[in-house]
């Protein structure tokens, strides 16, 4: 797919998240809305997996730490073709396996998570576990920016330096702010780059909102012997305007009328690409 429609796609997985929170009143809508380019991006141009060769054990890991938002992940693996699009009427709903967090029962999700900070930590033992292997494929992990509060992301960082592991890319959603507030004024942990510097990591900073710098970044080999850490500065809330931004938007559910203008918002964001083609 060409930039332009990687951008149309992120677009249109922001609107099915959108109505899938408020068909199911549950959700982290914020949460969802600000890393949706970073999932299109790895899943239509970047992860070496399909739905068809998920069990091929040579196959790209994908690990999303930041469990809370879930919601965008079911709506691009629905859309890649891991599981029926019909499924994500279920979500959130008595008896559904499509939860408030990922879990390894449904097919395109490796592991449960959702309790933050594990998501490195298990992303670095799956890198080295492929090295001790000799295989080759590549782990990457999303983590938010709220998470580097938790003290075993560091203990992970230190092993992945440690271990070399250039088969491991770390991504931040740094939308800098989390359900309580600003990061910097809950648990201030910048700065980031340099942290993650000193355990050894490549670090790019890139506007995480911008597809080319995006799928550039991440197709962008790693140096060999050091893990990649991708700061990617993005909007919370992206592309509902009285959404972004807004920590009360971490877990928030829109009213109808919100909900209607949310969705002309997007479908506007949508004609605009379809129209730029």
């Amino acid at each position: 797919m060409d930039i332009q429609a990687l951008e149309r796609k992120a677009a249109e997985m922001r609107k099915t998240t959108w109505e899938m929170i408020y068909r199911a009143q549950n959700g982290h809508t914020g949460s969802d809305l600000s890393c949706a380019d970073i999932l299109v991006a790895l899943y239509y141009q970047v992860l070496h997996q399909t739905a068809e060769s998920f069990s091929d054990p040579d196959r790209d890991r994908y690990v999303q730490s930041k469990g809370h938002a879930v919601e965008i992940l079911y709506s691009v693996l629905a859309d890649r073709g891991y599981f029926p699009k019909e499924d994500l009427l279920t979500y959130s709903q008595f008896n559904s396996p499509y939860i408030g967090h990922p879990t390894n029962h449904i097919n395109g999700i490796e592991l449960n998570t959702g309790s933050l900070g594990h998501g490195l930590a298990l992303s670095v033992g799956i890198a080295k576990a492929g090295k001790l292997d000799g295989r080759d494929y590549h782990v990457y992990t999303l983590m938010g920016d709220g998470e580097q509060a938790e003290g075993s992301v560091w203990e992970a960082a230190m092993a992945a330096g440690n271990f070399h592991l250039d088969n491991l890319t770390a991504i931040i959603d740094h939308n800098r702010l989390q359900i309580s507030g600003l990061t910097v004024n809950v648990m201030n942990s910048e700065p980031l780059a340099d942290k993650y510097r000193a355990f050894g990591f490549d670090v790019v900073e890139i506007d995480g909102n911008d597809m080319r710098q995006l799928v550039d970044t991440l197709q962008t080999r790693n140096t060999p012997g050091r893990p990649k850490l991708i700061l990617a500065d993005t909007i919370k809330g992206k592309d509902i305007s009285f959404a972004e931004n807004r920590p009360e938007w971490h877990h928030k559910i829109p009213t109808p009328e919100q909900y209607q203008q949310g969705l002309a918002e997007l479908d506007e964001q949508i004609g605009g690409l379809v129209h730029a083609k």
